[in-house]
């Protein structure tokens, strides 16, 4: 019996739940390619649809008509994707999306701040254009941090030199200040860029500590976790993966020959959550004293199909979107799906 309470109060101590068995409930079916999930401080939960709509789940419930649908080119990869809650969004009531536009024959990434009014969201004004999109390899997620700054992940937009490109904002993590200008203390003097030398980061988080950390598609295999520091050159595509090259920042944490595809990630506690597209997985990953990676778990393994974004949610659980029917996928009658998964 001692044994027993000692190990639940190591468990307690350590802020780890107990996820090798977690329970699964289905919160929305029926969605065309979920791309991103944000809680409001009252408990609603917006979501971005690829094809460009934003949707709303109030009382557990999907609501039928849209928030705002906007003129997007769903093209491949691209489409309306990220999505942040201002820090003010009580009073000010300010959504942030990132999406693919046409333009002159080309397709272009932008992010859009819209304000909820009356259970419509409008007044449109744009903050940041003419970011390099395709169809593949657009980034496009958007979070604010503990700093209160928005930062936005960008894909190198199948150019992959443009990541080296400080004169293009392609392959880049930026920081911006809400109204969209940089910031700054920027490490680069009027320059939205963090970060650079990224192929496609589809998420980013911040854990408890206020430390960055970004998912990032391995061009082969060879995805990466990693913390992301200002002005930080992430190596792509001169490096990726663990390549030794002292020029570079290295990984974290990268998936060798595996394919986990990684997308939204998310901290709940101390322990970190990536949802994972072809490896159509939820990875679990906890950390030791010292930062590093100390264990890595796979969670829903090719039980849900693939897995777009996770975030945490204000009851505890984690909220996680399949992506089934985003052209990859083999998806079943109901999808695509928002998911509440707890230990």
């Amino acid at each position: 019996m001692r044994g027993v309470l000692a190990a639940l109060v190591l468990l307690v101590a350590a802020g780890t739940p107990a996820w090798s068995q977690p329970l699964v409930e289905v919160v929305a079916r029926g969605l065309e390619v979920p791309w991103a999930l944000a809680f409001a401080p009252d408990g609603r939960l917006f979501v971005t649809e690829r094809p460009g709509r934003i949707r709303l789940v109030r009382g557990g419930r999907l609501l039928p008509e849209p928030l705002a649908t906007l003129p997007v080119a769903a093209v491949g990869e691209g489409g309306l994707m990220g999505l942040a809650l201002d820090p003010d969004f009580s009073r000010n009531g300010f959504l942030y999306v990132c999406y693919t536009a046409g333009l002159r024959r080309a397709l272009v990434n932008r992010v859009l701040r819209l304000t909820l009014r009356e259970g419509r969201a409008g007044d449109e004004r744009g903050l940041l254009d003419g970011m390099p999109g395709a169809s593949i390899h657009d980034g496009c997620r958007l979070k604010f941090g503990p700093d209160g700054m928005l930062y936005v992940t960008t894909g190198d937009a199948a150019n992959p030199p443009l990541a080296q490109d400080l004169g293009s904002l392609a392959g880049k993590i930026l920081r911006l200040n809400p109204d969209g200008t940089p910031p700054a203390d920027n490490p680069l003097a009027g320059s939205p860029v963090y970060s650079l030398g990224h192929r496609n980061p589809q998420g980013i988080a911040w854990d408890r500590s206020g430390r960055l950390f970004a998912a990032e598609h391995g061009p082969s295999a060879h995805d990466e976790i990693n913390r992301i520091l200002p002005g930080r050159n992430y190596g792509w595509p001169e490096a990726h993966g663990r390549a030794g090259d002292r020029r570079f920042a290295e990984p974290l944490l990268e998936s060798g020959g595996d394919t986990w595809a990684p997308s939204g990630i998310a901290f709940l506690g101390d322990d970190l959550f990536v949802a994972g597209l072809r490896g159509q997985r939820l990875l679990w990953v906890t950390f030791a004293p010292d930062g590093s990676v100390a264990r890595v778990q796979s969670l829903l393994e090719r039980t849900h199909g693939r897995l777009r974004d996770v975030v945490a949610g204000p009851d505890g659980a984690l909220y996680v979107t399949t992506s089934n029917r985003d052209g990859r996928g083999l998806p079943a009658p109901d999808d695509d799906r928002i998911l509440r998964v707890r230990p």
